[in-house]
């Protein structure tokens, strides 16, 4: 069964999501999505808090810009945040807005040798192992987590181009596509996410999609619209209200938990 969730962009203000993660929980929304935009809202710390508010709400980072955070302590978060909230965190990692990147001295040469070394380390860390390494940028020795989850969560990371896609299924268990991810950019990119899973020899991927909803859609087209993409090839399909001035989001999480749950089943 595909997974709906909603987004909660960090246009709105972080005092705005207590009210919006206990509606998401209590009308039963499967995922609730914050991203990690500079400078606005830290990703791990909206997560953590959403998991401590609520019950059963799983929460995805869409994204965490890799240029920004040394490896190990993003190992450190994810791995505290997992153990303290298991099965209900679901990471996200890329290269950034690469402007922004630059704005605060960290824009990496070559973002795609970047998100490869970090990737792999990343996902080594939280398998438990014991990593060195000394690659163009990241480097460790003998860095191991004292406490790596029992169950390491999905390592998600977002993409667009074909080597991108490649390998956040080379490297990650999966891939974030953004809002502007066509219905037929979709299909296309399931040959560079088939060669990323031959490669490392995993059987099957979590592929989510960021899908732009125009101010208050009828149900009908929502549906229509997520069925499309799961018809493409999304596991995971993340609703994001725009023009939604005048549509509080826990409106808009209700009607996802509820309407459109019940006819995308």
């Amino acid at each position: 069964m595909t997974t709906l969730g909603v987004i909660f962009s960090p246009d709105h203000p972080p005092e705005r999501l207590h009210d919006v993660a206990l509606a998401a929980d209590d009308a039963g929304l499967e995922q609730l999505w914050v991203w990690e935009d500079c400078f606005r809202e830290s990703g791990v710390a909206a997560a953590a808090a959403v998991l401590g508010w609520t019950q059963r709400l799983a929460v995805g980072i869409g994204l965490m810009p890799v240029p920004l955070r040394n490896v190990a302590v993003t190992a450190m978060e994810i791995a505290t945040v997992e153990r303290l909230f298991p099965g209900r965190f679901v990471p996200g990692i890329g290269h950034g807005v690469l402007d922004w990147m630059g704005q605060v001295g960290s824009r990496a040469e070559s973002p795609m040798t970047l998100l490869r070394e970090y990737t792999d380390a990343l996902h080594r860390l939280l398998g438990g192992e014991t990593v060195t390494t000394s690659g163009r940028y990241v480097h460790l020795d003998a860095v191991a987590l004292d406490w790596p989850p029992s169950a390491p969560p999905p390592l998600l990371v977002g993409a667009v181009k074909p080597r991108t896609l490649e390998l956040a299924t080379t490297y990650g268990d999966g891939v974030i596509l953004t809002g502007d991810t066509t219905v037929e950019a979709l299909r296309a990119a399931q040959e560079p996410l088939a060669a990323g899973r031959a490669a490392s020899g995993r059987d099957a991927a979590e592929v989510v999609v960021f899908v732009t909803v125009q101010g208050r859609q009828p149900v009908a087209d929502i549906v229509a619209k997520v069925d499309e993409y799961v018809a493409a090839g999304a596991t995971t399909v993340a609703l994001h209200a725009v023009g939604d001035d005048q549509y509080p989001h826990e409106d808009f999480v209700r009607l996802v938990a509820g309407d459109v749950r019940g006819a995308v089943d």
